[in-house]
């Protein structure tokens, strides 16, 4: 193998088990020793790659940073309707994050961050504007009920999809993630969704048109 596919497979290999252990303890409780045990690596090579155990964890935000702005353009780019968007954009985010714990370490130490260091910017407000515009975009195309409030839907969206992620991360590993958000997703959007709209654009089996 040569030396540079070495080494981004050794730099690669730290970050998945960093993020086993992130993901299970939180970065507090991870220690370096854990992480490589985890790889086999001397702290040597560890310190070839990263500076420190924090240099680590900022570098798991990073990319679950880039996954989620990937994800909001990709389903942008559908072309779907404003409703469906939203859909599809939840539904992938939960497969993503039930399937990746790179991708999950970075989302619980993001909000591990965000809770230690006030003033960050908080992930989860971003969140909120981006469901706002959505579902403000909806009732400009006539495709939401008389009297909806985008940033109420917003908020409620959010709440339930951190508690739905909690509770999923503490009992499942995640792992039944993708059915508590579609859950989530089938309860709010006949509430706000006008009678006849129908899903469009679906990957997936388990999302079915919604009949309000």
């Amino acid at each position: 193998m040569p030396q540079q596919d070495r080494a981004y497979a050794t730099r690669e290999a730290i970050l998945q088990a960093a993020a086993e252990e992130f993901d299970r303890l939180g970065y507090d409780r991870t220690s370096l020793t854990a992480v490589l045990a985890r790889t086999g690596l001397t702290k040597g090579a560890f310190y070839f790659h990263f500076a420190s155990k924090d240099a680590v964890a900022r570098a798991l935000i990073d990319h679950q940073n880039d996954q989620w702005t990937d994800l909001r353009e990709r389903w942008r780019a559908r072309g779907l309707d404003p409703l469906s968007t939203l859909w599809g954009l939840f539904a992938e985010s939960a497969d993503r994050m039930a399937a990746d714990v790179v991708l999950r370490a970075g989302v619980r130490l993001n909000a591990e961050r965000e809770v230690g260091y006030p003033g960050v910017p908080n992930t989860h407000v971003l969140w909120e504007k981006l469901i706002t515009s959505y579902v403000a975009e909806a009732g400009e195309c006539g495709q939401l009920r008389e009297g909806v409030d985008p940033e109420a839907v917003a908020r409620t969206l959010c709440g339930a999809a951190l508690g739905a992620r909690l509770i999923s991360s503490a009992t499942t590993a995640c792992a039944d993630f993708p059915a508590r958000i579609r859950e989530v997703l089938g309860f709010v959007m006949p509430s706000i969704a006008p009678d006849g709209w129908k899903l469009s654009g679906s990957q997936n089996a388990g999302d079915g048109p919604i009949r309000p």
